[in-house]
């Protein structure tokens, strides 16, 4: 019999910070309070090679997307698809709860999801390739297994792309960033994610990057703006490549329009947020005593979308990743209930809002665990089936699909691959996953090669 009390090990998979990841905003006034280093990291941003500069497509159905992504392969059987009826070794150490779908269980720590399932879609048969952290984190971001030859983007870079920004908003943003294989691929790399870095749980969280100092005045900004265009005109004039320099004007120009915009500045705050709201988005504390991000970072995310950011990657990590080759009830009865509560509370507000119905919200996660219980109370990687959610954004409601084998180790109905999952995204937010784009060298790529949407996840 495994000791499900078992102390957990560190595994070789992703390490992931909780709190404070590397930062990609770069703050505004460290250069004379004018925002010169942000606009250096829109330049820096650029892509070497060449590539098309958006589609500019017409919106679909969805708007835009909240990605809440696990890092480490969360195990299906404690989370989207327990197993109550078989033998405790597969069955693992939690209980389960009733959804509100008749006949339908998730495990014990996802009381609140329960209770919202009528509004989400639960896909049990996702089936990947690699139970490998790197590249499996990689298919799941890009819909390519990875090549040697060429890399490709993820999608919130190619959503970046073909729709550009709205109301002064960056298209893409990472809470508090996004893995290293979630890049922007061939594509500039002008559309990868604004990476937030900091932690909203913290009292005093604040996006200083977009912030001028209290002392710079419109005035003080406008004429130094000037000067580093009329600096910028003189190196264009030596520069033997004004093509590159042009290009600079272009991130300039975005870095300028988000410090001088005060509802975009305002939409990266939670300035405002009742006490109502915090209590519908919950507040957990971790063993030691930090709070826990999710549900902050949830309500960010919110606001985000609401203020026309059109993809957001939101990253949660819970006490110790998801990566539980030991110890997964401990895992699971520390960082899942705080996702939970977070979770059906994002839920509940974009539909009191009206935002549902034009954003959707995916839960993903890089692979699913074994079906045995291993000798240290844990799950091992498991590629051949594992559980994704959807929601919003023209997604069926209260709909369970694809089933699998009574332990969970194999899809026995309605297999989605990797690729179909991404391309059902794609299809509601009015991208067509067969359409290329173009590489270096003039090569065109499918956004997603051999991927159909699943018209029954459709509403």
């Amino acid at each position: 019999m495994s000791d499900f009390n078992a102390k957990p090990h560190v595994c070789g998979g992703p390490v992931v910070p909780s709190f404070f990841g590397r930062r990609s905003f770069v703050q505004a006034g460290v250069l004379g309070g004018l925002g010169l280093t942000m606009g250096d990291y829109f330049r820096l941003r650029a892509g070497i090679v060449r590539s098309p500069n958006g589609a500019k497509l017409p919106e679909g159905k969805a708007k835009s997307v909240i990605q809440i992504y696990f890092p480490g392969g969360v195990a299906q059987q404690e989370t989207w698809d327990p197993k109550p009826e078989a033998p405790i070794e597969f069955r693992g150490p939690l209980g389960v709860v009733k959804t509100k779908i008749p006949g339908v269980v998730f495990s014990e720590n996802l009381s609140r999801t329960a209770a919202i399932a009528d509004k989400i879609s639960v896909v049990r048969s996702i089936t990947g390739r690699i139970p490998d952290h790197a590249q499996a984190t990689y298919h799941m971001f890009t819909g390519y297994l990875p090549s040697p030859a060429i890399l490709h983007p993820c999608m919130g870079s190619v959503v970046s792309n073909q729709f550009g920004p709205k109301n002064n908003m960056p298209p893409f943003v990472g809470l508090p960033n996004v893995p290293a294989q979630a890049g922007t691929g061939y594509l500039s790399s002008k559309f990868g994610a604004f990476e937030l870095g900091g932690d909203p749980a913290q009292r005093d969280f604040r996006v200083r990057d977009i912030a001028m100092a209290k002392s710079m005045t419109d005035d003080r900004f406008a004429a130094r703006r000037s000067a580093r265009e009329a600096v910028e005109d003189h190196f264009r004039v030596l520069e033997k490549s004004p093509a590159e320099l042009d290009a600079m004007d272009d991130f300039y120009a975005q870095a300028y329009k988000l410090i001088n915009s005060p509802e975009a500045r305002k939409a990266f705050t939670l300035d405002g947020e009742t006490d109502a709201m915090t209590k519908l988005y919950g507040e957990y504390k971790r063993p030691n005593g930090q709070p826990f991000s999710i549900s902050r970072q949830l309500m960010l995310a919110r606001r985000l979308v609401e203020a026309g950011v059109r993809f957001v990657t939101v990253m949660y990590s819970g006490t110790q990743g998801w990566d539980n080759h030991t110890g997964i009830r401990e895992s699971m009865n520390q960082g899942l209930p705080a996702f939970d509560h977070a979770f059906a509370g994002l839920i509940t507000d974009l539909e009191q809002r009206g935002l549902l119905d034009t954003t959707i919200v995916m839960v993903t996660s890089e692979f699913g665990r074994t079906p045995k219980i291993n000798e240290t109370a844990g799950r091992d990687h498991w590629a051949r089936v594992y559980s994704q959610v959807l929601a919003g954004g023209g997604i069926t409601r209260g709909n369970i699909y694809g089933v699998t084998s009574a332990t969970a180790a194999e899809a026995d109905q309605n297999p989605v691959t990797v690729e179909d999952y991404l391309a059902t995204v794609y299809h509601q937010l009015g991208i067509n996953c067969e359409d290329r784009l173009m590489a270096p060298g003039d090569r065109p790529i499918d956004i997603v090669r051999g991927g159909k949407h699943v018209e029954s996840l459709i509403g």
